[in-house]
């Protein structure tokens, strides 16, 4: 197995000659918006990967994000804005500074209180670095890109940072109902933007209350529609072999399918995630 730095600087050296006159005709072409798709798949694809709990699909698709990292630093050099070299040492340096309870004289002996260092460290650093002219907000840094609910996720998290949060998941749960009151008014009246709206502030909602009781939205929700899909499949495969199909079957015979399915599958422990 070749040295860590070894490897890396060969990975380097790939990647320059796949762009390179000559190279990958499909990787000359490629520009930073061009693989943004392809960053985004394959984080998803490492999120797979833990899922599965396979080790040997982990490595290969950590492999895969390593190499979107390396792409766009490649295209960075060959515009003279910056190297890999430069992404590393600008991470190294980060980790450093913001680690003073380890690498400084700074005190902290839990989780909580290095989160907390670390986000006023962070708010410290982007001082001053608004593209827009508007003044830093403990929010910036939360990327808009995110799927929503683990972008309220974070938005919540960062405003917690700062004491704007319910004080329990206890509280959060009557704001959960409130939303949902609001949201049953709206749709008496037939107005749909306002139904839009209270249905928005309803998920956020959510997704606090989810927060503040130690669990991520997406996650569960993802754990949820998992669950949905292998009942569903189990509906059609039930109805197949008693020579029907989900387009044939009336509501009443899926509803019942439905809950027979789901009784074999928690009696058997499958379709649980």
């Amino acid at each position: 197995m070749p040295a860590d730095s070894a490897g890396f600087d060969s990975l380097i050296e790939l990647m320059k000659r796949l762009r390179a006159p000559g190279g990958c005709p499909w990787d000359i072409e490629q520009t930073h918006e061009s693989l943004r798709p392809y960053l985004i798949e394959e984080a998803y694809e490492v999120l797979e990967a833990l899922d599965t709990g396979s080790d040997a699909d982990l490595c290969d698709e950590l492999g895969d994000v390593l190499l979107q990292v390396v792409f766009h630093a490649q295209l960075a050099a060959e515009r003279n804005a910056f190297t890999i070299a430069d992404v590393t040492e600008a991470l190294r340096a980060k980790l450093v500074r913001r680690h003073p309870h380890v690498f400084g004289s700074t005190k902290a002996s839990s989780a909580e209180q290095v989160k907390a260092n670390w986000a006023k460290i962070k708010a410290e650093e982007k001082k001053g670095r608004s593209l827009t002219g508007a003044p830093p907000s403990i929010l910036d840094g939360v990327p808009r890109g995110l799927p929503a609910l683990t972008r309220a996720h974070r938005v919540g998290e960062r405003a917690a940072e700062v004491g704007f949060d319910w004080p329990c998941a206890e509280a959060c749960r009557e704001k959960v109902s409130e939303e949902l009151a609001e949201l049953d008014e709206a749709a008496s009246d037939g107005d749909i933007k306002a139904v839009a709206d209270e249905l928005g502030d309803l998920l956020f909602a959510v997704a606090s209350y989810g927060r503040l009781s130690g669990l991520n939205a997406e996650t569960v929700l993802e754990r949820a529609l998992g669950r949905f899909e292998a009942r569903f499949r189990a509906v059609e495969q039930s109805l197949a072999e008693s020579g029907s199909s989900v387009h044939e079957a009336d509501s009443d015979t899926l509803e019942a399918v439905w809950q027979r399915v789901k009784r074999g599958l928690a009696a058997s422990g499958a379709g649980d995630e």
